[in-house]
């Protein structure tokens, strides 16, 4: 069998014939040429001339263990489309790229599974290399789709370096894939993902779950304004925690039955949620409620709101928050009083939460794996970048590898 044969059935650079093929100090060079005549713009447009020709060589899967390159004439077209003279691309590379397109894609697809330094070491290639490739391939594999069948959608803000810096991130609820990230904390981040949106997929925006900060929360409203917001209940009943320490803070305890290594746990009793307390920790409570029985109200109205969030029906959620409320008020506590008036003004966002079922859990998630990512490349200067490597691991993109075609 002849080299060139050998190395067409071997290689099958797509859009391509061998046409040589030389080892070389630099690996295995494998001279190929263009099947189509006519050059394709990068914007679509083609044309049988040619602006002018250069040789290009482009790096491609090792053969055993060398390395192999790919070589050929690479032409520059004058667009008409374009107005300008542009590389004509090539089947078996992405534009710009020096790469060839099988080796990017397995470079992607261990960049979704590991880190760069093993990627680099194993490839021969470098980090900023690897950075590239993911850039191109996420480029070529998001499109505004993604933004189709949208209805329930969360919004959460995370910090990927000092400085505070932070990214704001949105993820669909119902597949759980990261639909948008941009840089920055701000109402402008959100309000971008909006207006790529459109108005008739705005239209089909249902819930949009959130923190309480309000930033995103007047972002949302503008653009959505049909969509019911619904609040996260671990932040509301971070509220409550807070509420009923306040009070313990100010309970005079110089002349209760408890010593200062019982109030500790006491302490952890009053803040953990009564399903996971054990029998020590209830009796604990049960010297609170005779000794100290304003405390143990305050723990008693802390687990009644959780219970909104737990086992309490949609449909009974609206009387059951205002009988709450009023019982908060009533009990004389400073802090609950408080928290009562904050629940209020925000109880629309509490009951379409219990309603619909929506809270922030899935984007608590997602930043924990957005960490990890973080902390895999060793963290990443440009927020670009790191946005990149999110949409390949967390937004659903699907690289096949050069071993499954």
């Amino acid at each position: 069998m002849r080299v060139v044969t050998a190395f067409n059935r071997i290689l099958r650079v797509p859009g391509a014939w061998v046409t040589g093929a030389a080892f070389t100090d630099d690996g295995v060079v494998v001279s190929i040429r263009a099947k189509a005549r006519r050059h394709r713009c990068p914007c679509g447009w083609s044309t049988a001339a040619r602006y002018d020709q250069s040789r290009r060589r482009w790096r491609h899967l090792d053969f055993a263990s060398m390395p192999v390159w790919l070589e050929a004439d690479i032409v520059r077209v004058d667009c008409a489309s374009c107005g300008r003279v542009r590389t004509a691309d090539v089947p078996w590379a992405r534009p710009g790229a020096r790469h060839t397109r099988d080796l990017e894609d397995l470079i992607a697809w261990l960049a979704q599974r590991t880190d760069k330094t093993s990627i680099a070491k194993l490839l021969r290639v470098s980090w900023e290399a690897i950075q590239r490739v993911v850039t191109r391939v996420v480029a070529d594999h998001i499109t505004d789709r993604r933004f189709d069948g949208l209805r329930h959608i969360g919004v959460d803000e995370i910090s990927y370096k000092r400085g505070h810096k932070y990214l704001t991130v949105v993820a669909d609820h119902d597949t759980g894939r990261v639909v948008w990230v941009a840089e920055g904390r701000t109402q402008a981040a959100l309000e971008g993902f909006f207006d790529a949106l459109g108005p008739e997929r705005r239209a089909g925006i249902e819930a949009v779950s959130m923190d309480m900060a309000t930033i995103y929360r007047d972002a949302t409203r503008r653009a959505v304004p049909h969509a019911a917001i619904c609040f996260d209940p671990f932040h509301l009943v971070s509220w409550a925690n807070k509420a009923v320490d306040a009070v313990f803070q100010n309970v005079d305890r110089r002349s209760s039955q408890l010593t200062g290594r019982e109030w500790r746990q006491a302490r952890y009793a009053l803040r953990a949620g009564a399903e996971r307390l054990g029998s020590r920790h209830h009796e604990l409570l049960a010297v609170i409620e005779h000794d100290r029985r304003q405390l143990f109200h305050a723990w008693e109205l802390k687990e009644e709101f959780r219970a909104l969030f737990q086992t309490v029906d949609g449909d009974d959620a609206d009387s059951y928050l205002r009988d709450w409320i009023h019982r908060a008020r009533a009990s004389g506590l400073p802090s609950m009083v408080n928290l009562a008036r904050q629940i209020e003004r925000n109880f629309e966002g509490i009951i379409n939460t219990v309603r619909l079922g929506l809270s922030n859990s899935r984007l608590e998630g997602v930043n924990a794996k957005i960490r990890l990512i973080n902390r895999r490349g060793f963290g990443h200067p440009k927020w670009q970048n790191l946005a990149a490597m999110i949409h390949l691991c967390l937004g659903g993109i699907t690289v096949p590898l050069p071993t499954q075609r």
